[in-house]
């Protein structure tokens, strides 16, 4: 059993601020923050990593009794034997990382959590609030950068493929994915990167994961599921169109959208997966019959919420393992379009289309699926995005709408200065 002492205390600061002033001391960077709601958390410095959470023990100290944060970074398929692009190869293969430092905005306030594998030094806790406190208001930055572009021949083949297997009888649907490699004018960082996401237009949760010279990060809409005692969420998402250059106009594709056979065929698939996977281990459970519209700053999607409470002797970590991955990224049935997934895209995705999140000492927590998102060195990047290919599917409509959902990781680039 592994004690770990875990010291909370209430500050008066930004926590953005204090994130972009205290991460020059760390390699081992933690960020998932949701830009609509006080679920943020970001995390320096790994104290120890863990494979399962029943070898931990808390010892709370301090004002505030917030158990332990560990962050969690999951790939879409582990188990792919194809290379992943050689920054997503420089990750480790853990399951639960705790920093030595949360900053944390939550239902319980704006507070520092250190951790520690003994009694927390009062002289480190007093160092990292003053530090905190300290921080100067962040700035924003452009990076200038260029894409290398991906074939399309490439793509229509790879869709060509998924169409002959939906065609016979082997998949539903599958979900297809772009990669394009980056390369920036000048150096950057992982917080300018972070500030850009946090503060610029992108909607969702802000993921980010720095392990030495490499990180990952990016802005994702899909929520896989949350838990706050019994009571569970999740969120069905898929079906898109462009978000329109005026509100008449998305609100015109938004109707579109909601009157698309092929959209709400796709959609469904994930309603019915999600649906069937709360019933097996919750009670009470909640799935409307309807979606609605999330609109996103560069797309639209369908979007249906699912809750229910949860079974007891069922976990956060089962039930991600259960969730995850849904027809939204993988295709249906979930396990034949991976296994199409492999024989069709030539890559790994490494952590895209992967659960990244955080789970608490309590066992609460929540995970998303990481869209919209990339891997950097500093000088060069990939970014991924991908799309549902069902039948009807027309492989050059496909590749623009990965094109609209690329913006999102590539704002991150934009420091949004008046031109």
């Amino acid at each position: 059993m592994t004690k770990i002492h875990s010291h909370t205390l209430p500050i008066e600061a930004d926590i953005v601020d204090a994130f972009c002033l205290m991460q020059k001391g760390f390699t081992d960077q933690f960020v998932y923050y949701d830009k609509q709601r006080a679920c943020r958390y970001m995390g320096l410095g790994r104290c120890i990593a863990l494979p399962t959470l029943d070898e931990a023990e808390s010892e709370l100290e301090g004002p505030v009794e917030q158990p332990p944060v560990y962050f969690s970074f999951n790939r879409f398929d582990a188990e792919n034997p194809a290379p992943a692009d050689e920054l997503f190869e420089a990750f480790p293969r853990l399951k639960f990382m705790l920093p030595e430092i949360v900053l944390i905005e939550n239902e319980r306030g704006t507070l520092l959590q250190v951790n520690s594998l003994g009694p927390v030094y009062a002289g480190r806790i007093e160092r990292f609030a003053r530090q905190a406190l300290a921080a100067p208001p962040r700035r924003r930055m452009t990076v200038p950068y260029r894409l290398e572009p991906d074939s399309r021949e490439a793509w229509r083949a790879a869709v060509g493929a998924g169409l002959a297997a939906i065609e016979a009888g082997r998949v539903d649907k599958v979900v297809l994915s772009r990669r394009q490699r980056l390369v920036a004018e000048r150096p950057f960082s992982s917080k300018d990167l972070l500030v850009n996401l946090i503060d610029g237009p992108a909607r969702g949760t802000v993921l980010l994961y720095r392990y030495a010279d490499v990180f990952f990060c990016g802005c994702t809409p899909e929520l896989l599921v949350r838990k706050r005692g019994a009571e569970l969420e999740s969120m069905c998402l898929a079906g898109t169109c462009p978000a329109g250059g005026s509100e008449d106009e998305r609100a015109r594709l938004a109707a579109e959208l909601m009157d698309d056979p092929k959209n709400r065929a796709e959609h469904d698939y994930v309603v019915r997966f999600i649906r069937e996977v709360f019933r097996r281990t919750c009670y009470g459970v909640d799935v409307p019959a309807e979606p609605g519209i999330l609109p996103l700053t560069h797309v639209q999607h369908l979007c249906t919420p699912a809750r229910a409470r949860l079974l007891e002797g069922v976990d956060l970590w089962s039930m991600m393992e259960d969730l995850h991955p849904t027809p939204a990224v993988a295709g249906t049935p979930v396990g034949e379009a991976k296994m199409l997934l492999r024989e069709v895209e030539t890559y790994n995705r490494g952590f895209f289309a992967g659960a990244c999140g955080y789970v608490d000492g309590a066992g609460d927590g929540e995970f998303s699926v990481a869209l919209r998102t990339g891997v950097f060195d500093g000088e060069i990047g990939w970014v991924y995005a991908g799309c549902g290919i069902v039948e009807g599917s027309v492989a050059d409509d496909e590749y623009d709408e990965i094109g609209m959902k690329l913006k999102t990781v590539l704002s991150a680039f934009d420091g949004g200065e008046a031109r």
